[in-house]
């Protein structure tokens, strides 16, 4: 049997809030999936990795046997009620600071609330996209809109720990392929883009109100240029800038990262399965450019030993982060963080075993990876 390493202490350096209602086993189910489609007839998402992942670590800590049937184990979810369900699960996780995206809709909780339930630390991550939501919401003219925007940016940059920025939806993909500038878009460039998006808003306000949409106004996505000026902001704010790229391959952002170097500001790249091996190069070739591990563990179930290994032969081991990506289930916290625990320890182990490695390397590149390098790359110490 192969030997383990370890993990002990670890930060999820990018997660969201877990949800606070009850929920049945369909509208449990659709949540375990990555996918927004929801599962073929006939099936279900419990028999993915993910599924079966929660099915192994999540039952004994609700008082029941490992891998019982998903309908028992929501049951017995139920009889516990959804605070304490969601307290035991997230303080078996072992994380000591959660880094919190709070751009997601829905019923979620906030940094503090996650903080309490789990025993730990926690600050905030703000998403630049729904920041421009919001100014947008008070800003009566674009010339308003710009000024307000950038004051916004500069007083989430004096609370928050990180920015992000996420390409998501059903056209993530080319949307985040056309954006990441190398430079920042010119004055006249970015008020003609914020009057177009400003418009399109609007626009989706009207057809709302006459009920020609089945959805309240101001999902559009905001214009790339305008995008591209929200993060050339962040950057120049010296925050970390956090960067979901969704299914799109991470070539999109080589000028990009290029760019930034050397501006005091550092790029990490979430969830970049499948495209890992990629991501790790970025961020082996760049000093600012990180590589998060999130999702990795969680999708990839038994192979998620091979796939670590795989990115951990392209990035310095300083530039790797953990994080579970989580988001409305504590279950998914739990997974995360137990997931990666295993296949970093296996990973590591083996190396010890084959005499590549020694057991005290081992053991300290596992801190580096499982918190250290989040705790400088956000300053958390120093907060």
């Amino acid at each position: 049997m192969t030997d383990t390493v370890p993990v002990a202490d670890l930060v999820d350096q990018n997660c969201h809030g877990v949800l606070r209602t009850e929920l049945g086993l369909g509208t449990f189910e659709a949540r375990l999936g990555a996918a927004r489609a929801p599962a073929a007839p006939g099936t279900t998402f419990f028999d993915t990795q993910t599924g079966f992942a929660v099915r192994r670590w999540c039952p004994p800590l609700l008082g029941l046997e490992a891998h019982c049937p998903p309908a028992r184990y929501l049951a017995r979810r139920r009889e516990l009620g959804v605070a304490e369900a969601s307290r035991r699960l997230l303080r078996a996780t072992g994380v000591s600071a959660h880094l919190v995206d709070t751009g997601l809709p829905g019923d979620l909780t906030g940094p503090a609330e996650l903080a309490s339930a789990a025993g730990s630390d926690a600050r905030e991550i703000v998403r630049l996209e729904v920041l421009a939501e919001h100014v947008a919401d008070t800003s009566g003219t674009v010339d308003a809109f710009l000024v307000n925007l950038g004051e916004a940016v500069h007083t989430a940059a004096s609370s928050a720990v990180a920015f992000t920025s996420a390409a998501e939806g059903p056209h993530a993909a080319s949307y985040a392929a056309a954006s990441y500038a190398a430079e920042p878009p010119g004055p006249v460039r970015v008020r003609a883009a914020a009057g177009r998006w400003l418009a399109r808003r609007e626009a989706e306000r009207r057809a709302a109100r006459r009920g020609t949409v089945g959805r309240e106004g101001g999902g559009a996505p905001v214009e790339p240029e305008l995008l591209d000026h929200l993060r050339w902001s962040a950057v120049a704010c010296g925050l970390p800038l956090q960067l979901r790229l969704g299914t799109a391959d991470p070539a999109c952002l080589t000028d990009f990262a290029a760019a930034t170097e050397g501006h005091g500001c550092d790029l990490v790249l979430l969830h970049g399965y499948p495209y890992h091996r990629q991501t790790a190069a970025l961020a082996g070739r760049h000093p600012h450019v990180y590589a998060d591990l999130g999702a990795v563990p969680a999708r990839t179930g038994a192979r998620a030993a091979g796939v670590l290994a795989e990115i951990m032969e392209l990035a310095p081991f300083g530039k790797l982060l953990f994080s579970s990506g989580a988001r409305a289930l504590p279950e998914l916290h739990l997974v995360g963080a137990q997931q990666f625990r295993e296949a970093l320890g296996r990973v590591l182990g083996a190396w010890v075993e084959d005499g590549a490695w020694t057991r005290q390397d081992a053991a300290r590149v596992a801190t580096m990876i499982g918190s250290g390098n989040a705790r400088r790359v956000y300053g958390l110490c120093e907060r």
